[in-house]
């Protein structure tokens, strides 16, 4: 079949010129997405600057994993029902992709009473784990137990974009990020430093900062759901749960959120065998804050070619669900090796940016240094993964990340730890990174001899 130029949204993933496509459905999700890497950044950057700014990010440090997983779950039920509904609108099924969309947002409700439950309950014995006590025990506390218990703001808000994403729609999700990033910049340095009538809140006026933009993300995106005429609809007018709908989204949605947790999970890790170095543990956190500026645009990548190769999977057509694939895997190489060269040049101006502590800094320069290596291996895995999630094979996603998180890196890091010098840990970022694109390249091998086989090569 030739490329053929098609006026109708519904038609582009199928038809339109690959690269020019990939790139119009992926630049507002990376803007959005490196826009959303700017919630935790600005409080680390705000928080730093407090007079005791180091103890400050140090509680945010031990916080950000708990954080995660919030996200992780938001994130991952989100990425099951994206995938469903690109799927069944690459068949032509509207009904079930608009039942999709609607189950997204009821699901988004479940998983926040979830996270206020450990908001209330588990945020302090958590800390405590790892020793903490003291300003960093009250930072800590203060943080997470006012994002988790309102993170239902940001749970609807992703469910929302992602329900828009899955239909080409990348201009109003990036619209949401941005209006709450804007929100949580301008009342951050007012709540955290107590300017003019608003009250000196410190750690805790950040949190309220950052759930705030949330809330107003998430009713810019209920209004543009249902006001705006969208591709998708949602409706509870005679709405029944559908065990089959639910199903379908956690076939994909269920190993994304164990996926995205196991990152949770391994910083929880690695934060324990580096707890007897406190500025190694800073350090950890504020790397992990910057690099998402280096990873969540491969992310936003993710979220404009997903649709894309869910669509042509859904409509048998190897040769686009291939060509997608390689022009991911181009742009993020790209962007990993400009991250990469920032990483290794400026490493020391990057810490900065937080706090210029000596030790931080004499810490945080070979670190940085080392674990960037990562990222232009981790550049192709991030492809293979979305291709997985998109194709409905999210068990071969979630192999991948828990190989890389748990079974490469926690490991290496502790036998590291404890053989050789404090430098040398961070080791364990590259080498779990290149084992698992090896293990990721014979997956996609797999199916390329087996389920991929039987797709129509025509396109």
């Amino acid at each position: 079949m030739n490329e053929k130029t098609l006026t109708t949204e519904e038609n582009k993933m199928g038809y339109a010129k690959m690269f020019p496509l990939i790139m119009s459905m992926s630049l507002p999700a990376m803007f959005s997405m490196t826009i959303m890497a700017l919630y935790n950044i600005v409080d680390s950057i705000f928080v730093g600057r407090l007079s005791d700014g180091v103890n400050a990010l140090e509680a945010t440090s031990y916080a950000y994993p708990l954080q995660m997983l919030m996200i992780s779950f938001a994130v991952g039920t989100a990425v099951g029902v994206n995938s469903l509904i690109s799927r069944r609108l690459g068949a032509g099924n509207q009904k079930e992709a608009d039942l999709a969309a609607t189950h997204g947002i009821l699901l988004a409700l479940f998983t926040w009473i979830l996270f206020v439950a450990i908001g209330i309950f588990a945020v302090k014995p958590f800390l405590l784990l790892y020793g903490c006590k003291g300003d960093v025990l009250n930072y800590g506390v203060q943080y997470l137990t006012v994002v988790l218990c309102f993170s239902g703001f940001s749970m609807i808000q992703v469910s929302i974009e992602k329900s828009l994403q899955a239909t080409g729609d990348m201009i109003f999700p990036m619209l949401f990020q941005l209006a709450g990033a804007i929100t949580n910049i301008i009342f951050d340095p007012l709540l955290i430093y107590g300017i003019g009538p608003f009250p000196e809140l410190r750690v805790m006026g950040a949190a309220i900062a950052t759930v705030f933009g949330q809330f107003v993300g998430m009713v810019f995106s209920v209004i543009t759901l249902f006001v705006h005429k969208n591709k998708v609809k949602v409706t509870f007018k005679n709405f029944r749960l559908n065990g089959e709908t639910i199903k379908n989204i956690y076939a994909v949605g269920f190993p994304s959120i164990i996926m995205q947790s196991i990152s949770s999970i391994m910083i929880i890790g690695f934060n324990a065998i580096l707890s007897a170095y406190h500025s190694a543990v800073t350090v950890l956190g504020v790397y992990f804050k910057l690099q998402s500026f280096v990873f969540m645009p491969c992310f936003g990548l993710n979220q404009g070619i997903l649709p894309v190769m869910g669509f042509n999977y859904g409509a048998k057509n190897k040769k686009r669900l291939y060509s997608a694939m390689k022009c991911g895997m181009l742009v993020a190489l790209v962007i990993m090796i400009i991250g990469t060269a920032l990483f290794m040049l400026i490493p020391d101006k990057l810490l900065s940016l937080f706090n210029d502590d000596p030790n931080l800094v004499s810490v945080g320069v070979p670190a940085f240094r080392t674990i960037c290596l990562c990222f232009i291996p981790a550049a192709l895995g991030i492809i293979f993964i979305s291709l997985f999630q998109a194709t409905g094979k999210g068990v071969r996603a979630l192999i991948i990340s828990f190989t890389r998180q748990l079974i490469f890196i926690l490991p290496v890091a502790f036998i590291l730890s404890r053989f050789f010098p404090l430098n040398t840990v961070w080791l364990a970022f590259p080498i779990a990174e290149i084992m698992s694109l090896i293990l990721a390249v014979f997956l996609f091998i797999q199916l390329a001899k087996t389920d991929f086989k039987k797709l129509d090569n025509n396109g």
